[in-house]
């Protein structure tokens, strides 16, 4: 199942998803939302195995000048809405004695980023929660992993300006901001799944079979 708030855009993963594909609008910002949108996975699919938290927003600006409603907007959609997710579906996962839980955090976790103190905190804190809730549910067959990754060409570092992309790029090694396919291509090799051909753009970091002993990364 997709969820998010642009139906657009769900629209057209869906097509490239083909068949088998369930689309849901959703707020995570509505603390109700969650666990509505757990419940509608497991009417449509009969049962959800893997969880992927990636929702996201920013509102970028320096401390000083950082509100309270935008310090709360971030760290509602990146971190509390993850953890009402996470527990939703961890209510069937642990009663089925398998489950793979996937926390999409950011670099500015480990090393910060000025004018990110927001953002930083909410993608730290996934790391410390996605820890904590493995040691609580390993041994119930339930592995609960984070990804890191750096900067992505997506809606988000579309609206950076051209200094600041340019700027972050020449950070990189490789001189470029990374794009989803190649992300997704190192998340299927990270663990173990190269007997497995993923589809093209697509991967299942932390998400096979293989990854049953990887947990709290």
């Amino acid at each position: 199942m997709l969820s998010g708030t642009r139906l657009g855009a769900l629209t057209v993963l869906e097509r490239e998803l083909g068949e088998r594909v369930h689309v849901g609008l959703a707020d995570l910002a509505d603390p109700a939302i969650p666990d509505r949108l757990a419940k509608d996975a497991e009417a449509a699919m009969g049962r959800v195995d893997i969880l992927v938290n990636t929702a996201g927003v920013t509102r970028d600006v320096l401390s000083l000048r950082l509100s309270d409603e935008d310090w709360e907007t971030v760290l509602q959609i990146n971190l509390t809405a993850a953890f009402r997710l996470t527990r939703a579906v961890l209510r069937g996962m642990v009663r089925r004695r398998h489950g793979r839980v996937i926390g999409v955090t950011s670099v500015v976790a480990l090393g910060g980023n000025a004018g990110q103190a927001n953002y930083a905190a909410a993608k730290a804190g996934m790391i410390g929660m996605s820890k904590s809730i493995a040691a609580e549910v390993a041994r119930r067959g339930v592995t609960v992993n984070c990804v890191a990754p750096g900067f992505i060409v997506t809606a988000m570092t579309d609206r950076l300006a051209q200094e600041q992309r340019a700027r972050l790029a020449e950070a990189i090694p490789v001189g470029r901001l990374c794009h989803r396919p190649d992300l997704a291509h190192q998340w299927w090799h990270a663990h173990g799944m190269t007997r497995l051909t993923p589809p093209a753009g697509r991967g299942q970091f932390g998400s096979g079979g293989e990854t049953c002993y990887v947990t709290a990364l």
